[in-house]
């Protein structure tokens, strides 16, 4: 078999390594041939291609990122678009994909599934909010970047008295600020799950000033207030009709001033989230991934995801991994807010 493997959407530490063990095992086991394609969907929508070979995959292993290139191109919403995919994959040579991605690029690979395109995919998202997995590779990376952050700006609160408001990343689903704010004793954690009251917030503010201590506040890019509280702007859409986020905590720190007359400051980690070199546990889990992933391309299982359960490896349909978004319980919030103030 010849088969072709792409990476989608936002960049994510840990997919070097499903590269990696895609072509290790599917050469050395199965005796396939592997061609990479350039920048997510597009590569196969123009059909720009790599060579994919165990040389090419040697030293990646520790490396954030992809060798293989990443977008955010959408071919479902450019004319003719699946036919041209299907032409390119047919040059190609092409008898497989594995697309490696997370809701947006497992949304079109199921689509292009349900249209005659055989195609095996990989959960990839430093959000952890696929559906079907209990954990996505890059979330765990993320979350050890976010909790070193908090560490820091823990010292300089202190020094200096002030509130300090950390801003991590999470659209609709709030884990790297739950993990993230619970490991690193944040005073409040906001996510996109449970809009906030800024009243209740300046009170846990002035709590934990009261203490003799400087409150840490970490949110989630998609957090919002209760509606009518603040007002917030809008953003530009994507190919995936998804608002470009970023720029709630400096909305959050001048209503801090302003309610409690604290100093508030600002920390947005934005993309150094997801840069850099993975963690152990996500070089593990992307690894036994891209083993699996290769086992169901060869077998013919197509139309399905890996994905992991307790410590073992599965197969779900694509239909299931991107029906919805796992999202924080309300169970999980309600942990975290005991130590709140």
């Amino acid at each position: 078999m010849r088969i072709g493997v792409l990476t989608g959407g936002g960049d994510c530490p840990g997919l070097n390594a499903v590269i990696r063990a895609v072509v290790r095992k599917g050469v050395s086991v199965y005796g396939h041939e592997f061609v990479g394609f350039r920048d997510g969907w597009r590569g196969p929508l123009e059909g720009d291609t790599m060579p994919l070979d165990i040389q090419a995959v040697r030293g990646i292993l520790p490396r954030g990122g992809t060798i293989l290139g990443s977008s955010r191109t959408n071919p479902i919403k450019i004319e003719g678009g699946v036919d041209r995919i299907k032409d390119n994959l047919a040059s190609t040579g092409v008898d497989a994909l594995i697309a490696i991605g997370g809701e947006d690029t497992l949304g079109v690979a199921k689509q292009l599934y349900d249209r005659d395109v055989k195609v095996v995919g990989v959960p990839k998202t430093i959000d952890n909010d696929l559906s079907g997995t209990d954990y996505t590779f890059g979330f765990d990376t993320a979350v050890n970047i976010a909790t070193e952050a908090i560490d820091r700006l823990h010292t300089t609160a202190e020094s200096h008295h002030r509130a300090l408001i950390c801003e991590v990343m999470g659209r609709h689903a709030g884990w790297i600020a739950l993990h993230a704010g619970m490991a690193g004793g944040a005073n409040v954690i906001l996510i996109p799950e449970k809009p906030f009251d800024i009243d209740r917030v300046c009170e846990y503010v002035e709590s934990r000033f009261r203490t003799r201590y400087s409150p840490i506040i970490v949110v989630a890019e998609g957090a919002h207030p209760i509606e009518g509280q603040m007002e917030l702007q809008a953003g530009e859409l994507d190919a995936f009709g998804h608002v470009r986020l970023g720029g709630i905590a400096e909305v959050l720190a001048k209503e801090i001033e302003k309610r409690t007359g604290k100093e508030a400051r600002t920390t947005v980690l934005g993309h150094i989230q997801r840069g850099g070199t993975p963690t152990a546990y996500d070089r593990v889990l992307a690894t036994r991934f891209g083993l699996q992933a290769i086992d169901a391309a060869h077998e013919g299982d197509y139309g399905k995801m890996v994905a992991l359960r307790g410590t073992d490896i599965v197969r779900v349909g694509l239909d299931e991994a991107t029906a919805e978004l796992k999202t924080v319980p309300v169970s999980r919030y309600a942990e975290a807010e005991v130590f709140f103030g």
